[in-house]
């Protein structure tokens, strides 16, 4: 207290002091005042005025704070940058607005428009409307007249004749027997099917005469016929079989005679009955010549003219080959087509031999009229002086060098062994058949031994003697595989056969080859033979070919397959629309009851021919051409007509037969799952595809967690009995039209090139049409043939792994063609598509068409393939070779020649494009 009391006072011991300190404090805050007051006030103007007067200095360029104009101040560096920008950003932002005001403008249009098109798109949809009204009006109109027209044919309801058939006319004689009036056809309406009845031979006492070989044969031919029937009343044709028979038990003419009438439906007069005597051997005795057969038809190899009833009775083949099939590889080949002998033959008449080598009458005591009783006379004469002359290589032999086979009279008889006739046969470009020398032998055993030998190593017969009826004569034209001279010109002969070009004696001789496999070569051949005659004379159509029944495998479908962009860019062309409604199958074949009136000659002649399929054959099943694809909804039309497409659309094509149309795709696959996933989604969204047949050729099935693609058509996964390359060529049932594109799992086609090969498919059904060929080559070192995948300016095959053929064809390849060609597919798992190639020249005579190709064949990143394996090639030459030996010649032709679109690589203006360039 006394410390503050000081201060207070002015200070320790100075009491006057204290005002000083409160003055010195106030001088000391004025003072600073007043010097802030200078600082603040003062300094800013002497700043100012300094600058100011620096400015007004003559040296413009170094004034600094001055005021200055625009384009002083952006002369300075790091200014001028962002002056540019400002330029920029404003210029830029008067474009945006400009812009921003025409798309406004274009806006308001686009919306008029918009509105506009709203109005038309109602118009249209009433327009579309009127249009499907206007459209089920015709469609019902045109219903209702195809119905007035063309009505719906139901089956008739079969009546069945009383079993004594009482009121059935009878003949004046037995010889005068035909169709008209010694058949029943109430028994065999056209619907019927063709039942056949065939008696058991071993219920009746002839039987046990039969020949065991033959008898045998026949029953294993009825019990695989499909006209065979047990049921005897619905029967339209019943058939017992009497020979051949065996000398030492033949029963007497009267016995058989007895035992013929009194089979449970012989009905008298044994009419609708046919007898069939069968002969082995070239001594078979006509012994039905004196019995009474009534009205039964006889079908044999032996007949005498006052005993043969044309147009009701028939010739047949004799029965060579009973219990046994033809081995293929020892008949000779077809080429080179002349052989060492210009012809030969080889006989003995015992009868009247002697007098024709002593006695010969002159030609001038013939045109004086005491004509010779037998021309054998002459006959001998003249080839005997032809074999002297040396003009060429004949063989003739008139005397027997071991004992002859027994013969009927007047009529040659075979010399030697049948394997030592067949190897003269084979050195012979012809060979001489000479008919009985008594005219009333219209057909002997003997003659048709000959026939059959000379057909089955390929020597072209020459029958002299014009009357003779050979066998089956009135369905196949002889003419155009064996040369019928009349006696009379024997000594023309050998002017007419050196006469004949080559190319026509190979045409002959493939007939002759056609004919003797078709007809003569098996017993189920002659008896199928022998049924389809009596059915095309009575006009029954053929019964349906069977097809494949296709067992399928369960499978799930996942999610909707995409499209690979590299499969479906088409750029402008337009392939055609994806199909959006069911399945369309092909139609289905209408000529049953035609064919067999209008095509009678060509059915049974139709050797491989530019416009000739020999399965128009009476083949039991019988065949597609002959008769029907029932069920399947297929059917086979001639080829060469011309049936296709144009470039446009199918649907609005002129020029096609065949306005729309599909096609099946059959892929062969086993145990590569992801492969096949990836090439079925590649056919997503394929135009004109009917449906995907995956024929599973694994006994391993797919995964049960395999998500199966959906592409939009259905997918068939087919189950195999084995694993074996055939089934790919297998007719499946569930094949509903007449288009197969066969492609491996592997192969990669783009859409426009497989709708390419579509399309002239289309224009030649009866060719192959594919994309990757081959051809064979000749190896002069080793003589034999070769298989060739060079590149190469011709081929004469393409490969199955990607083409397109009809189905006709997958008939033919599993039911038709030799066993023997689809054993050795299955011995080396390999060459199916060489096979298939080698069936469709030999009946077309034509080679396939290459389409052109532009995208990689084969899938790069696949798995490792049978065609990679190095015994690939080696096992294809080996094919080739054997193929030749089946067929008895190459049937491959060669072409340079490759089917590209119309306007490919043609430069076209964009608004021309939009048409569909290909064909």
């Amino acid at each position: 207290m006394t410390g503050y009391t000081m201060l207070r006072n002015g200070g320790v011991g100075n009491g006057g002091q204290p005002w000083v300190l409160r003055w010195s404090s106030r001088i000391r805050l004025t003072w600073l005042s007043f010097t802030l007051f200078i600082i603040l006030v003062f300094f800013p103007l002497i700043a100012h005025y300094y600058l100011t007067t620096i400015d007004d200095a003559d040296d413009a360029g170094k004034r600094i704070f001055g005021p200055r104009t625009g384009n002083e101040l952006c002369e300075v560096k790091h200014v001028q940058d962002l002056c540019r920008i400002r330029e920029s950003v404003s210029e830029e932002l008067l474009q945006l607005e400009a812009k921003r005001q025409e798309l406004n403008s274009e806006i308001a249009k686009l919306n008029l428009k918009i509105e506009a098109c709203k109005k038309s798109i109602e118009n249209a949809k009433q327009d579309l409307l009127q249009l499907k009204n206007v459209i089920s009006q015709t469609e019902h109109s045109y219903k209702e007249l195809m119905a007035q027209n063309q009505p719906k044919l139901s089956l008739p309801i079969r009546l069945l004749p009383d079993k004594d058939d009482a009121t059935f006319p009878l003949p004046k004689s037995n010889r005068n027997c035909r169709l008209h009036n010694c058949f029943d056809y109430s028994r065999c309406p056209l619907t019927s099917g063709f039942p056949v009845y065939v008696y058991n031979s071993d219920d009746y006492p002839f039987g046990s005469s039969l020949d065991p070989l033959i008898k045998q044969a026949f029953e294993a031919t009825v019990r695989t016929n499909v006209y065979v029937t047990e049921n005897a009343n619905i029967a339209c044709v019943y058939i017992i079989l009497v020979g051949e028979m065996q000398e030492p038990v033949m029963p007497k003419p009267t016995e058989l005679e007895q035992q013929l009438h009194s089979l449970p439906y012989w009905r008298t007069d044994g009419h609708n009955h046919l007898i069939i005597n069968l002969s082995r051997k070239s001594e078979t005795q006509n012994f039905i010549y004196n019995i009474s057969t009534g009205r039964a038809m006889i079908a044999q190899s032996t007949f005498y003219d006052v005993q043969y009833r044309p147009g009701f009775d028939i010739v047949v083949s004799p029965l060579v080959h009973a219990m046994s099939e033809p081995n293929f590889l020892e008949i000779p080949p077809q080429v080179p087509v002349k052989r060492k002998y210009l012809f030969s033959f080889q006989g003995e008449k015992i009868e009247s031999l002697r007098s024709s080598l002593q006695e010969v009458r002159s030609f001038e005591e013939e045109i004086e009229g005491n004509a010779p009783a037998d021309y054998d006379d002459r006959i001998i004469t003249t080839l005997k002086a032809v074999q002297d002359s040396k003009l060429d290589f004949v063989l003739v032999e008139f005397t027997c060098k071991n004992q002859p086979k027994a013969s009927l009279p007047t009529e040659w008889a075979l010399c030697g062994e049948r394997d030592d006739r067949l190897e003269l046969l084979k050195l012979s470009t012809f060979a001489l058949i000479i008919t009985p020398g008594d005219t009333r032998l219209v057909i002997s055993a003997g003659c048709a031994m000959r026939l059959f030998e000379a057909l089955e190593v390929g020597a072209i017969p020459v029958v002299l003697g014009e009357q003779v009826q050979l066998p089956y004569n009135d369905v196949i034209r002889w003419n155009e595989a064996a040369l019928i001279i009349p006696k009379p010109r024997i000594t023309e002969v050998h002017f007419l056969l050196r006469s004949i070009s080559d190319n026509d004696l190979l045409a002959m001789r493939r007939q002759g080859r056609f004919l003797w496999e078709t007809y003569f070569s098996t017993s189920d051949n002659v008896f199928s033979t022998v049924l389809a005659i009596i059915r095309t004379r009575i006009q029954i159509p053929a019964a349906p070919i069977r097809e494949e029944a296709a067992v399928e495998i369960p499978h799930r479908s996942g999610k909707a397959a995409g499209t690979d962009p590299n499969m479906a860019d088409n750029g402008d062309l337009d392939l055609g629309p994806v199909e959006t409604e069911p399945p369309y199958a092909s139609p289905k074949y209408l000529r049953n009851f035609t064919l067999t009136a209008m095509d009678i000659y060509r059915n049974w002649n139709s050797a491989p021919g530019p416009f000739h399929l020999f399965p128009y054959t009476p083949f039991d099943p019988v065949l597609p051409s002959e008769a029907k694809f029932l069920g399947s909804g297929t059917g086979f039309r001639p080829i060469g007509g011309g049936a296709g497409g144009s470039g446009k659309e199918f649907q609005a094509a002129l020029g096609g037969n065949v306005p729309r149309e599909q096609f099946t795709v059959v892929m062969l696959t086993y145990e590569r799952e992801e492969v096949l996933m990836n090439s079925l989604e590649r056919l997503n969204g394929l135009p004109y595809l009917n449906k995907v047949v995956v024929v599973w050729n694994s006994p391993k099935l797919p995964s049960e967690d395999l998500l199966w693609p959906d592409i939009g058509v259905p997918i068939m996964v087919v189950r195999t009995e084995k694993n074996s390359l055939n089934n790919r060529f297998l007719p499946w049932d569930e094949i509903e039209t007449e288009a197969i594109l066969s492609i491996d799992d592997d192969a990669h086609l783009r859409h426009d090139e497989i709708m390419f090969g579509f399309r002239v498919w289309r224009e030649a059904r009866d060719r192959i049409v594919g994309f990757p060929g081959r051809y064979h080559a000749w190896d002069i070192p080793h003589q034999s043939w070769l298989y060739n995948s060079n590149y190469s300016c011709e081929l004469s095959m393409v490969l199955t792994g990607a083409a397109f053929f009809h189905k006709y064809y997958a008939y033919l390849y599993s039911y038709v063609m030799p066993q023997a060609i689809r054993d050795m597919v299955d011995e080396y798992i390999n060459c199916e598509d060489i096979a298939m190639n080698f069936l469709v020249s030999h009946l077309t005579r034509k080679p396939p068409i290459k389409v052109t190709s532009r995208w990689t064949f084969r899938c790069p990143g696949c798995p490792q393939a049978l065609s990679h394996d190095d015994s690939h090639f080696h096992e294809r030459h080996k094919c080739i070779n054997f193929f030749v030996k089946v067929y008895g010649y190459m049937p491959l032709l060669y072409t340079q020649f490759r089917v590209d679109s119309v306007l490919f690589k043609t430069r076209l203006p964009h608004d021309k494009t939009k048409c569909f360039k290909f064909i």
